[in-house]
Order: C-alpha cells, then sequence, then structure tokens
C-alpha cells in the first residue's frame, strides 16, 4: 500500500516540474500513457514526453480526492488545474490507474480529457 506521503510526493514531483524526481517513481521499464496520446516506455521516453509536456504549461497543481489501492494496484480520483503559457487556467478531471511492481509503478494511465487545455 502506498502512504499518503508517497502520493504527495509524487503530485509534488509533477507539480513542481521535477522530471527526474518523478521518475524515481518509476521503474526503469514503466509504460506511461497520458490521455489518449500513445504509451511510451522506459525512463528516457517518458522523461523526453514529460518535458515535453512541461513545456507547453506555465505550471500545474494537482488535487486528489480519493485513492484506492491493492497489493499490485493503485487509482486516484483528482482534479488538476493548469497555469497555461499566457497566464489562463483551466482545471480538468483525472483518474490514474497505476500497476505496481516492488513499490514503484510499472504502468502509469492517465485518463483525462485534455481538449481544454489546449482549447
Amino acid at each position: 500500500m502506498q502512504t499518503g506521503d508517497w502520493w504527495n510526493g509524487l503530485f509534488e514531483s509533477i507539480d513542481s516540474k521535477e522530471t527526474p524526481r518523478f521518475l524515481e517513481f518509476l521503474t526503469a521499464d514503466a509504460e506511461f500513457r497520458f490521455g489518449s496520446a500513445p504509451g511510451v516506455h522506459g525512463h528516457e521516453a517518458i522523461g523526453a514526453a514529460v518535458n515535453a509536456f512541461f513545456g507547453v504549461i506555465a505550471a500545474s497543481r494537482h488535487r486528489m480526492i480519493r485513492r484506492w489501492e491493492d497489493t499490485d494496484s493503485a487509482v486516484c480520483e483528482g482534479e488538476v488545474t493548469y497555469t497555461r503559457l499566457d497566464g489562463s487556467q483551466v482545471t480538468l478531471p483525472f483518474t490514474n490507474v497505476f500497476y505496481l511492481r516492488d513499490g514503484k509503478i510499472a504502468r502509469y494511465l492517465i485518463y483525462i480529457d485534455q481538449s481544454p487545455l489546449f482549447a
């Protein structure tokens, strides 16, 4: 089971745009899929995808609403507020599904409609 500190650390690494710290939560061979984008595999590809996304937003702030956990999986429901490069903001609901291995995320699946972010 993942602790509250684990969840907070994960979202803090994203909201602070600390890609190396974010990657520490993932297995070396992890799969990462954001919305309807194709999945990417491994730290190098995931780091590149995450950095590319960080480049199109000014900031993000995650708020977890609820989480469910099992021995090898975890799910959370939340809201993320994105600050666009022009300073405007949009808040979107999301659900993350994690497949865990040895306390790290082996599959990181983000279910979100990100089209309002780019509208």
